[in-house]
């Protein structure tokens, strides 16, 4: 057996392992959600729902860990899915989206507008679209406990770090932006650290504690742990993990610095030709006044190097454009094949799952080369 089967089969074996301790503690049935804010995934495929209105993480055992090659391109998936939900397209509202890291299946959140009911749709490598009932399923819940000034109102993003649990929350509170460190096992009773961001928001020259965080990251450097997250308007910030303590006020490092006008949507790390790299999609909600391309949802790449920057910070981050709307570093550039995503997730190392919307709404589910 040569050395990549092995380390091959060590990994399966190693998911299989920690499907079956995990699953020692799951129930059977229906999990009490009251929203679907946001979904991501645990590497061996456990799906993670952000439900803010009930203030918990449900994770739900999909059982879908079949591998399968992404062939398909889907035209009209919003009339796709109403028809397979039985309704009008201008019924549903794409809420967001996940790749499974282990099967390569697509998993998005839907609301039917006139019944206000949420749904999650499944697409594998072949097109096929399917309803993932949440009637009868292997869960559990983690509770996210409430701040000073009270409870979360909605979950703006989560993902899965090596031995925890990440989570992004607004509150009503003068330090709106809620993060969450919630260590593994994910138990309902798991030691869950909660603290306040504020952040200093480049585009407006001042600090920040009530904008919300839109989407996040986990990164690791030099063996510090970070949570890297972007915000409306748009900078992108690091926190040490170290310095959340709980009922903590954490200031984050802002880094770069994408320009005034947008709102992030996901991001995520990948390598390419030896390089790392993060990808994030925006919508641009001034793109009638000043557009960055045909469409407002644009994509930007930037290199990770820029991640570690620790003196250039703040008031001296790192800006895409210079003060005359150029490009002002080589390290971020614009993706011009990725103009009209607005979700996307990574679907493995060379490619990237995405929806774009075209200048009439419809949207295509595809895969796309990493840039």
């Amino acid at each position: 057996m040569n050395s990549y089967l092995m380390k091959t089969v060590a990994l399966g074996l190693f998911l299989i392992a920690c499907t079956f301790s995990n699953a020692a503690s799951f129930e059977q049935g229906k999990p009490k959600i009251q929203s679907i804010d946001v979904i991501s995934f645990q590497p061996e495929g456990i799906l993670l729902i952000g439900d803010g209105k009930a203030g918990q993480v449900v994770l739900i055992d999909t059982k879908d860990r079949e591998p399968q090659k992404w062939t398909a391109s889907v035209n009209d998936l919003k009339g796709k899915i109403a028809e397979r939900l039985g309704v009008a397209a201008k019924e549903i509202e794409l809420i967001h989206f996940a790749v499974n890291p282990v099967s390569g299946k697509a998993y998005l959140a839907i609301r039917k507008q006139d019944t206000k009911t949420q749904h999650l749709i499944t697409v594998d490598g072949q097109g096929k679209i399917s309803e993932f009932s949440l009637d009868n399923v292997a869960f559990k819940s983690v509770a996210l406990p409430k701040g000073s000034g009270g409870a979360i109102s909605k979950i703006t993003d989560l993902a899965w770090m090596s031995d925890r649990l990440l989570v992004s929350g607004v509150a009503a509170d003068e330090f709106a932006c809620k993060l969450y460190s919630v260590q593994q096992p994910l138990e309902k009773q798991s030691e869950v650290i909660l603290t306040s961001a504020e952040t200093f928001h480049v585009a407006h020259g001042k600090w920040e504690t009530k904008a919300p965080m839109t989407v996040l990251m986990p990164f690791e450097e030099n063996g510090k742990k970070y949570l890297v997250g972007a915000f409306s308007c748009t900078p992108l910030v690091k926190y040490p993990l170290e310095a959340f303590t709980e009922n903590a006020k954490v200031k984050g490092q802002s880094i770069v610095e994408l320009g005034s006008g947008n709102k992030p949507i996901h991001m995520f790390t990948y390598q390419k030709a030896g390089k790392s790299y993060v990808l994030i999609n925006t919508f641009r909600f001034h793109h009638q006044k000043k557009p960055f391309g045909p469409s407002p949802y644009w994509t930007a790449r930037i290199e990770t190097g820029v991640i570690s920057e620790n003196a250039n910070i703040n008031e001296k981050a790192l800006k895409r454009l210079d003060s005359k709307g150029e490009p002002g570093t080589e390290k971020i550039k614009l993706i011009p094949e990725f103009h009209g995503v607005s979700h996307m997730d990574k679907l493995d190392a060379a490619h990237a799952l995405v929806i774009s919307e075209d200048d009439k709404g419809a949207l295509t589910l595809k895969a796309l080369t990493l840039p």
